[in-house]
């Protein structure tokens, strides 16, 4: 009768296993000898399998009580999760929590936030989602996120709550050898408008008529920030970066910083808040999250 299994009799047999013998799992247990070995063998009467050898001085594990300890080691883990995760959820805590992340955040940054995370709430799942413009609001929108990191926006979202966490800078760059990094000075907008600018395009319709940071009449949509750096790596087009990712090319003299006209000298400033549901506020996970996120981030 595999149903009359029990977590006492599995808790019993690690033990055992664990200790090397029936008497010192018994002293681990708090009981005595006779109980522990009563204990294993009503498990393998139960499941009809021998897992200890009982012919020398110790008991040793039998070729199918090493595959069965794989088991009951997952079971036992699984209950002792669940439990665990059932008193987090009894206290407040979120049962999950599900972040999407603006394109242009540092992910260097959401990274090591995460990493501390799951050492903070290891019962806890993560998911995170990038996306941008708009299509970084919709799921916030939709309830399938509880917390965005995302950019700021002209838009008004009354259902939304939002919190600054620091600033992002972003530049308008292109390869050294683009004709737009030769030209010294300013660069007026209309020698921008004889160049195709990248734009990373809106997955909604959140920003439909709306165009941000769009220079030129000329302009090649791009779905992901990564496709955009791979872009102006290969010298097709000029575009604005978020200054962590092309730290390293800046460095190398690879992309060049461009001087545009109305354009603020040393990039752009661009705000990142934290926003929510109004009706739904974070828990004590999502609030660590948003802590964390501005101690990484530091001042702009």
């Amino acid at each position: 009768m595999l149903d009359g299994v029990s977590l006492d009799q599995l808790r019993t047999f690690i033990a055992a296993v664990d200790e090397g013998s029936f008497s010192a799992a018994a002293r681990k247990l708090n009981r005595v000898q006779s109980a522990v070995s009563g204990w294993v063998s009503s498990l393998e009467e139960q499941i009809g399998v021998v897992l200890f050898d009982r012919s020398g001085r110790y008991p040793r594990l039998t070729p199918e009580g090493v595959l069965l300890l794989a088991d009951a080691r997952n079971i036992v883990a699984g209950v002792d999760t669940l439990k665990a995760r059932a008193k987090l959820m009894a206290s407040g805590l979120e049962p999950e929590l599900s972040v999407v992340v603006d394109v242009f955040f540092p992910t260097a940054v959401i990274a090591a936030v995460a990493k501390d995370f799951a050492r903070q709430f290891p019962h806890t799942p993560l998911r995170l989602y990038v996306e941008g413009l708009g299509a970084a609001y919709q799921p916030v929108l939709d309830e399938r996120c509880s917390l965005g990191i995302l950019a700021s926006l002209p838009l008004h979202f009354p259902t939304l709550s939002s919190k600054a966490v620091g600033e992002v800078p972003l530049l308008m760059v292109a390869l050294h050898s683009h004709p737009l990094a030769a030209i010294q000075g300013t660069i007026p907008k209309s020698e921008l408008a004889r160049h195709t600018q990248l734009v990373i395009t809106d997955r909604s319709e959140l920003m439909a008529g709306q165009e941000l940071g769009v220079m030129s009449p000329h302009t090649w949509r791009l779905a992901d920030l990564s496709a955009k750096h791979a872009f102006l790596l290969n010298g097709v087009g000029w575009g604005g970066m978020p200054l962590p990712m092309i730290e390293r090319d800046l460095v190398a003299g690879t992309l060049k910083i461009l001087d545009i006209e109305d354009f603020p000298k040393g990039g752009k400033k661009l705000p990142m808040l934290a926003v929510h549901p109004s009706a739904a506020p974070p828990g004590p996970a999502g609030r660590w999250f948003i802590e964390q996120i501005q101690r990484y981030l530091g001042p702009a």
